[in-house]
């Protein structure tokens, strides 16, 4: 069992940074966010990037806080298999 969820756990934050860096290239493909693979993916991407676009401003042009989320979800990532190991 803790096996399983371990490796579901593992899963779950490789295809969602998978995403979340497949989103980011897609920025600059003009019109790519706007196609229907670019919006499906946006729905699940943009909950977590906006809170960290509201809080870190672009620098000029480029915008950092794709790399903050990264590291976020990377300390997510350990929390949740840190509690996993604790609880079972």
């Amino acid at each position: 069992m803790k096996s399983f969820l371990i490796e579901f756990v593992n899963t779950f934050f490789f295809v969602y940074t998978l995403m979340m860096f497949i989103y980011i290239l897609m920025s600059w493909i003009p019109n790519l966010r706007q196609s229907a693979f670019g919006e499906l993916l946006g729905k699940f991407v943009e909950p977590i990037l906006a809170p960290f676009r509201k809080i870190i401003p672009p620098i000029g042009f480029i915008d950092i806080s794709p790399i903050v989320a990264f590291i976020a979800l990377r300390f997510a990532h350990n929390g949740a298999l840190a509690l996993i190991d604790m609880l079972l």
